[in-house]
């Protein structure tokens, strides 16, 4: 705020930087504006406290942590590790089968990892049947 202040930015500019913790009353329209940014700017995973390596980390831990069911081909980690998306081999499992999974990967995560927020887990299974006509 003192360096916005002394670069002579618009006084409606400074207040928002200033006002957007507390530090100082809001008087300006853009002040609640920018603190509501800001704290939705810091909710995201990763924006606080968290270092890239305990980050990216945490996804591969997600992710084998969905690679270690029987039937699962990939696994990846999306959307910041708030969504993991899980491919099974259709031969390998039914639709119930893969419902259950679904279910079991967002328990296991639950209880043996930490992570902010929520975890979406989607399982894919997928059939395809080619042909060519000539």
């Amino acid at each position: 705020m003192k360096m916005a202040e002394r670069s002579k930015e618009n006084p409606e500019v400074v207040n928002a930087i200033g006002a957007h913790h507390d530090e100082i009353e809001m008087t300006s329209i853009l002040s609640p504006i920018i603190q509501v940014c800001d704290a939705i700017s810091g909710a995201r995973p990763v924006a606080r406290r968290e270092i890239v390596e305990q980050y990216m980390k945490r996804l591969k831990e997600m992710e084998n942590v969905a690679q270690s069911y029987k039937g699962v081909e990939k696994a990846f980690a999306i959307q910041a590790g708030r969504e993991l998306r899980v491919i099974v081999e259709s031969e390998k499992l039914d639709d119930k089968q893969t419902e259950q999974l679904s279910f079991d990967i967002a328990n296991k995560i639950q209880t043996e990892m930490t992570y902010p927020g929520q975890v979406k887990v989607t399982v894919i299974r997928e059939t395809r049947a080619v042909n060519y006509a000539k």
